[in-house]
């Protein structure tokens, strides 16, 4: 445990930057495995669930969770999976 008193805020802060990422990611991974799911299953709302899955690599990208060309590379796998089943 530190004990100077700007170590012990970093704690603290690093502690809720975690917290915030981990939401967003969790998010992330959900709504990934949600647009996939409806792609598998030629689901009548697949493009709205890709639609929602790129939103939010695209928001996780902005915000620093994922690096940009890994962004780049999860929308593209989407969009080749969603192209092949139509």
């Amino acid at each position: 445990m530190p004990n100077i008193k700007s170590a012990k805020k970093r704690v603290k802060v690093a502690a809720a930057k975690t917290a915030a990422n981990k939401i967003v990611k969790s998010a992330l991974k959900t709504s990934l495995k949600k647009a996939e799911a409806a792609v598998e299953t030629n689901a009548a709302d697949k493009d709205q669930a890709v639609r929602v899955a790129i939103k939010k690599i695209d928001q996780a990208a902005a915000k620093g969770i994922l690096k940009k060309n890994t962004a780049s590379r999860k929308k593209s796998s989407l969009a080749r999976k969603l192209n092949a089943s139509a």
